[in-house]
């Protein structure tokens, strides 16, 4: 059962993939990066069992903590173009006297 799993985790990551090259826009692409992560998060897991490690789930947990910090990250840099904490000034401001 875990062998057959296996399979279908790498045709969707394979999919996955197809999403991620023809994706037509940017949300569409990092959705897809997303994705993919949360499948090798997957993939790390039934790997695990397959092979008798059952304690790969705590690298696979790590691993889906990293895919949404990094999802998030990549997200508010495309909508802030920043990915710290920057002080709004509105254009045209002119300090008047």
């Amino acid at each position: 059962m875990f062998s057959i799993a296996t399979i279908a985790i790498f045709i969707a990551m394979f999919l996955v993939l197809v999403r991620l090259i023809k994706g037509p826009t940017l949300y569409d692409r990092v959705l897809a990066v997303n994705s993919f992560g949360t499948h090798t998060v997957l993939l790390i897991g039934v790997m695990g069992f397959l092979n008798g490690r059952p304690d790969f789930l705590d690298i696979a947990l790590l691993y889906a903590l990293i895919n949404f910090v990094g999802t998030i990250a990549i997200l508010k840099f495309f909508r802030y173009r920043a990915i710290g904490d920057t002080m709004w000034t509105p254009p045209n401001t002119k300090n008047e006297e």
